[in-house]
């Protein structure tokens, strides 16, 4: 579920382009950024910030290289990198950092060519900058909600894995010969429940008073479905996917439905805010390799999730109530 909520939020989060001053610097930069190699075989700005911010909600951080090509001339391709490999040297003051890796003898060093790295930080401390995971309070929960799912799931193996209890207990007549009967009554059950693993029938018979239970039968199995969602309630919260985009059915008001849907709206959003500068040094960078000089706007696409007779319904209602406004200002100038 954690993992379908990243994905959706990777997928509502797609779909940048850019507006340029310089019809022409628009038309090459919007080709650049469809067609930019991005490695393992995928092409595109959409596919390298689905991988950046893949890690950057899984990490709390992405790295990215761009990598030029043409003696330094343009750029050649857009890669991600992996941000559990890097370091963060911060400097003199709190604008000043450097990315480090690890060189050859495996000793952190401030990587190379620092102008062509992407750093994205996620949601950033004010004690390290190396920004927080959406998944760093989750791993309490679900480690809490898999006891719970192996508890059920060891419920449910000795459902149908039966062991039983035989006892018998002998008459005044037969206490001396006790503990034969007993050696027979066992030979017998177990020749019977191995018949029964074959496949085959078998009758078992015993003389005298004897008592056969499933053992745990009379144990309460404990009701898992109110911690479970307590939990999961948590975890979905924790995302800001709602719980039906994730297949979980909770009774949800139309209202309710609605305003989950602005609240999703409003994270996506807050994620482009923080993909923008990422974006905006690409594209500053092939503009200024290109020789142009004029202003650009990154344009995300809309992210639509209401229906769209309430947008149409909404939008005219909004006419009506200026139109009034613009007829009332009108009747007042005239008094």
């Amino acid at each position: 579920m954690v993992d379908a909520a990243v994905y959706k939020l990777i997928r509502m989060t797609g779909g940048v382009d850019v507006t340029c001053t310089d019809a022409a610097a628009q038309r090459e930069l919007r080709e650049f950024l469809r067609t930019v190699p991005t490695g393992r075989g995928q092409r595109g700005i959409n596919a390298f910030l689905e991988c950046y911010l893949d890690s950057l909600l899984t990490c709390g951080r992405a790295i990215g290289e761009i990598v030029t090509a043409g003696n330094g001339r343009k750029i050649g391709a857009l890669l991600c990198g992996r941000a559990e490999d890097l370091e963060i040297y911060e400097g003199d003051n709190p604008l000043d950092f450097q990315l480090c890796g690890a060189d050859e003898h495996g000793r952190m060093g401030p990587l190379p060519r620092q102008e062509l790295l992407l750093f994205t930080p996620f949601n950033p401390e004010a004690e390290h900058p190396y920004g927080v995971s959406l998944l760093r309070s989750m791993p309490f929960l679900t480690d809490i909600l898999m006891k719970i799912y192996h508890t059920v799931g060891v419920n449910w193996e000795r459902c149908g894995n039966v062991r039983f209890a035989v006892t018998c207990k002998p008459g005044e007549d037969g206490r001396g010969q006790a503990e034969e009967r007993s050696r027979q009554l066992a030979e017998e059950w177990s020749a019977a429940m191995q018949d029964a693993k074959s496949g085959r029938v078998r009758d078992f018979v015993a003389v005298g008073d004897v008592e056969i239970k499933a053992i745990g039968a009379d144990e309460q199995i404990l009701d898992s479905e109110v911690p479970v969602r307590q939990i999961l309630e948590q975890i979905v919260a924790k995302t800001g996917i709602p719980p039906f985009m994730l297949g979980l059915s909770w009774n949800s008001t139309e209202r309710m439905s609605a305003q989950q849907a602005d609240m999703l709206t409003t994270e996506v959003t807050a994620i482009r805010r923080t993909l923008n500068p990422a974006v905006e040094r690409i594209c500053s960078l092939w503009l200024r390799m290109h020789g142009y000089g004029c202003g650009f706007e990154t344009v995300w696409e809309d992210v639509n999730l209401q229906d769209e007779v309430e947008d149409a319904r909404a939008a005219l209602y909004l006419e009506q109530a200026r139109k009034l406004r613009i007829e009332n200002d009108a009747a007042e100038k005239k008094a």
